[in-house]
Parts: structure tokens; sequence; C-alpha cells
């Protein structure tokens, strides 16, 4: 596993949570998480952020509220898929940490500063805090060492339209401001993978009831995508691209130019235009995955 320092930014749901969990499992070396709004409102994104820390005790972790809306559309959550408080109705005990001292994307900033070259950051959630670091200091993308994005639809249906997955979707002019940057190393990990990956229900079921840890948080979490909402599995779109920025052995891919479209019917779409910088990914080995994320989180493979 790659162990150079890991900075995630997260709008902290049901899957972004696993995600965390994943990061931690697999680096230690998780070295900043900040916030966004998206699949809820920012003071939930932050809290939730704040509190998996505390459960898997990583109190060390420092945590920076980031942007509170897109750049300029109007703000939409998925509360339909994370329920009110975007942890399933779960409720986690109090966090034990407190908020970092800047804003989400001022950290993305001084991460990449402080890590110049050697840091690779994660997107799982819309992407307006990156968006606002490049306004910031273009030059992050000569300081970031590799960049992976949970976004998009590039060869797949949406999961929010027919044509636009959630994340690009909610800010579309952040996703087509990072696109555009000249990355050293960019990779979009989109619907066209990880709806390949799951933690199935048979999966969810073996894991005990009185499960903590890691372990515990997954079960809860996914409760109500696998027993309420009687899903046959609980997609795993946010520690996919953690598992991809770690061992991009994971996914292979085709490299694009990416568009995006900001109005009408497409809102959200990602459009591949050709050769570019973009590896876009488009086959997973989702068996390997799913295993290493079960393994890293002491779940039970079945």
């Amino acid at each position: 596993m790659d162990k150079r320092p890991l900075m995630l930014d997260v709008d902290t749901g049901v899957d972004d949570a696993a995600a965390i969990a994943l990061a931690i499992g697999l680096n230690p070396h998780l070295v900043a998480i900040s916030t966004v709004a998206g699949n809820v409102p920012i003071d939930a994104s932050t809290e939730n952020t704040r509190r998996v820390l505390s459960l898997l005790g990583r109190e060390d972790v420092p945590v920076y509220r980031g942007a509170s809306r897109p750049l300029t559309a109007t703000y939409h959550d998925a509360a339909h898929v994370h329920g009110s408080n975007g942890l399933g109705g779960v409720e986690l005990p109090p966090a034990t940490t407190t908020e970092g001292d800047c804003t989400g994307p001022e950290a993305i900033v001084r991460m990449a500063e402080r890590y110049a070259g050697e840091l690779t950051l994660i997107t799982v959630g819309p992407l307006t805090n990156l968006a606002i670091a490049l306004s910031l200091r273009p030059g992050i993308t000569l300081q970031i060492a590799r960049l992976v994005i949970m976004g998009g639809a590039y060869f797949h249906p949406g999961n929010i339209t027919p044509f636009s997955e959630f994340n690009l979707y909610v800010d579309p002019d952040a996703a087509g401001q990072v696109f555009n940057a000249e990355w050293d190393d960019i990779t979009a990990i989109g619907l066209d993978v990880t709806h390949q990956t799951a933690l199935t229900r048979n999966m969810w079921e073996a894991i005990p009831e009185d499960a903590t840890g890691a372990a515990g948080l997954v079960r809860a979490i996914s409760e109500r995508t696998c027993a309420e909402r009687a899903r046959s599995g609980f997609f795993l779109h946010d520690p996919l691209a953690v598992a991809v920025a770690l061992d991009s052995s994971l996914i292979t891919g085709q490299r694009h130019a990416v568009t995006m479209d900001l109005q009408g019917d497409t809102r959200g779409q990602s459009n591949v235009t050709g050769v570019g910088n973009v590896l876009v990914a488009t086959e997973v080995r989702a068996d390997v995955f799913v295993r290493r994320f079960c393994e890293a989180l002491n779940l039970p493979y079945v």
C-alpha cells in the first residue's frame, strides 16, 4: 500500500464514513480531512466527520469546515439516500475533536504546500473546496502528487438524473474548473466502476450485531440501505476511490479530456472529449477490492 500523506475532502454521508474508515485501516498517514456541503449540509457533514474520527480513535486528524454551498448553483442534498442526518439515522457518540483553524479550501492549499510532491488528495463529494483552492493557489496542481475524484458517470447512466452522478451534479461549475486544470496525476472514479462494487446484503447480515469499531460502524450505517430500503447491497462509491488512491492496479481506464454540462436537463453530465489528462476508470477488480475492504475493516467476506 502507498503510505504517502493522504488528505480526504468529504461530504460525510454513509459511504464517506466507510471511506474514512478504510483510509484509516489502509493508510495510517491520514493528515487532514476537509468537509463540504453535498450529501448533507455543511454543519452535518462536518459533525459527522468529527464523530466518525472520534469513534475510530483518530482524534489526531484535523477536520476543516469547507464550503456551505456550490460556487453558483442552487444546493441539493441527498437525504433521500443518506437519511436526514447523513448517517442513515445512526447517532454516533459526540465528537471529541475540535475543528481546524482554517477553512477547507485553505487547508487543501496548506497541505499541498506542506507535503509538496507527496500529497495524495481524494475528493468524494462535490468539488467546491478544490475549485476554491485552485482559485486561491493555482500552483497546487504542481504540489499535489495525485488527485483521485469520486464523481461522474462517463459511459454509464447517472444516479441523480439519467445523465448525472450526484457529486458532479451538485457543483458542475467546480467540477469543470477542476477537470480543466493541469494535474500531473488525476483519476476519475465514476459510477462506471463504483456500481460494480458493493457490500452485499449477505455480507451485511454476517456482520455481528454487537460488532464494534469500524465493523460496527459499517453495519450501522448500511442498515438503512440493506434493511429499511431492502436493497441488495451497499455501493462502495467513496471507499473505492480511497482504495484506488492507494493501489492504482485496482482499476484500468482511458485518458480523456472531461467537460461538464452546466445547465438544463443534462446539468452535471461529465463528457469525455478525446484524449486528455484525466484517467477515467472503466474497469475494476471488484472482488479484490471488496475483499480488501472487508479485511481492512474486520468484516466477514462471504
